[in-house]
């Protein structure tokens, strides 16, 4: 008889660090450290973790030892998930990958997203950091904005088009027309939607947003899946995590 198919499941965390999860935020539901990711049972065939930093890549390597399940690069996250570490995780190989992008900034290029989500066999947890937008591009005088701002904004997005959805024309009193920077969560909202419109993501939860001690969203916390079970059960957590945030 023929033999049943023997899926292979795949983590990556592109923004890994240390190994030693210093909590810049909230949100203890996503696996905070990549050193949770080694003891999960049953153990992932393939453990992807990346960082910038050669001290940190140094420390991630102490941690590991000598285990060959676990592949540690040192370079900017977006390359090597576009050349090295996607085509790992191919729909076609009967492998499976569950990706957590976790920058501390707009550093995620929408390549990555939209690759990940044509393939069909990645998840992703995706941290949009709307407080970055809002301090570098997404000002009140948009045209005043620093070109690399800009550009590093339209990375970011896939294309120009943030610049419609970021901004909403109102009337003046002299009736002429001023460019308004829409509410945070239109922003995201229009984002959810590119994830599964542009990205081809089957199932995107509305985002999480993740707030600050002052009560600032630091983030939007996305999820998003070519599989509608993983997404129900991240959509029940994260209606969980509202209900209680808002109590």
């Amino acid at each position: 008889s023929a033999q049943p198919t023997i899926r292979k499941h795949i983590y990556i965390d592109a923004f890994a660090g240390a190994g030693k999860h210093l909590s810049k935020r909230t949100g203890e539901f996503v696996p905070g450290s990549p050193l949770n990711a080694l003891e999960v049972a049953p153990p992932f065939r393939e453990i992807h973790l990346i960082d910038l930093h050669g001290g940190k890549v140094a420390e991630l390597q102490r941690h590991v030892g000598s285990r060959q399940d676990v592949f540690i690069y040192e370079g900017d996250a977006n390359k090597l998930l576009l050349d090295t570490v996607l085509p790992r995780c191919r729909y076609e190989d009967f492998n499976r990958a569950l990706c957590l992008l976790d920058p501390y900034a707009l550093n995620v290029d929408w390549n990555v997203l939209q690759t990940a989500g044509q393939m069909g066999s990645v998840e992703i947890f995706y941290n949009f950091m709307i407080m970055d937008a809002n301090m570098n591009v997404l000002w009140r005088k948009p045209d005043s904005v620093a070109p690399a701002q800009v550009t590093r904004m339209d990375k970011v997005w896939g294309d120009h088009s943030w610049r419609v959805s970021a901004y909403v024309e109102k009337p003046t009193l002299w009736g002429d027309k001023v460019d308004e920077k829409a509410r945070n969560e239109a922003i995201a909202e229009v984002f959810r939607k590119r994830l599964g419109n542009v990205a081809g993501f089957k199932y995107v939860p509305r985002p999480v947003p993740m707030r600050n001690k002052k009560g600032a969203t630091v983030y939007y916390l996305f999820f998003a899946s070519p599989n509608r079970t993983g997404a129900s059960i991240v959509e029940d957590i994260f209606n969980t995590y509202r209900i209680r945030g808002s109590a």
